[in-house]
C-alpha cells in the first residue's frame, strides 16, 4: 500500500524479505549466542602502516613514523588567529592570540608561528577554555571548549593579519 505517494519497488521488498529471513535464522533456537551474518565490510583497515611515505624529487621515499604529538605540516598546530577586542588591544604590545589544535604543545606552536608569520616568539602561554552546556530552542547542547595560545613576540616585530 503506498503511503504519501511512495511505492515500494520489487528490489526493496525482496531485500527486506531476505533481511527478515536472516534475522529469523539468527534468532532460531539452534543459533543461541551467534550474531547474525552481515554483508558489509568493516571500516577498519586490515593493518596500519607505521611508516610515512613522502615524495622527494619524483621518487617515493619511506621515512619513520611521526612521533606522538607531532604535526606533519608547520601550519597544523595553529588553527587560526583569534581576533577579538581584547586580542586587538594586546597586539599593540606585541602579544598575539591564536586558536591551536588540541595536541599542540609550546615548541610546536613556536615553530608554526615563526614559519607562518616570520617572527621570533619569546613567550607562549596556553589556555584551555572549558566546554559549556547550552539550552537553545528547547534543546540541550554543548558548546565545545577552545584551546588558545597567547604568543609574545620579540620587541620590534609585528604580525599583520590583514
Amino acid at each position: 500500500m503506498p503511503l504519501f505517494g511512495f511505492r515500494k519497488d520489487k528490489k526493496h521488498e525482496q531485500s527486506h524479505i531476505q533481511a527478515q529471513a536472516e534475522m529469523a535464522k539468527a534468532t532460531a533456537p539452534g543459533n543461541k549466542g551467534k550474531a547474525p551474518a552481515r554483508n558489509f565490510k568493516s571500516a577498519k583497515p586490515a593493518s596500519i602502516s607505521k611508516a610515512v611515505v613522502t615524495k622527494d624529487e619524483g621518487a617515493a621515499k619511506i621515512g619513520p613514523a611521526m612521533p606522538k604529538g607531532g604535526f606533519s605540516d608547520a601550519s597544523d598546530a595553529v588553527v587560526r588567529p583569534r581576533i577579538t577586542e581584547k586580542s586587538g588591544i594586546l597586539s599593540q604590545g606585541g602579544v598575539y592570540t591564536f586558536e591551536v589544535a588540541n595536541g599542540a604543545n609550546k615548541p610546536a606552536i613556536a615553530k608554526t608561528v615563526a614559519a607562518l608569520y616570520k617572527v621570533t616568539p619569546v613567550k607562549i602561554a596556553i589556555i584551555n577554555g572549558p566546554s559549556r552546556r547550552v539550552f537553545v530552542r528547547g534543546k540541550r547542547g554543548v558548546v565545545p571548549g577552545i584551546r588558545k595560545a597567547v604568543v609574545t613576540v620579540k620587541k620590534g616585530e609585528k604580525i599583520d593579519f590583514i
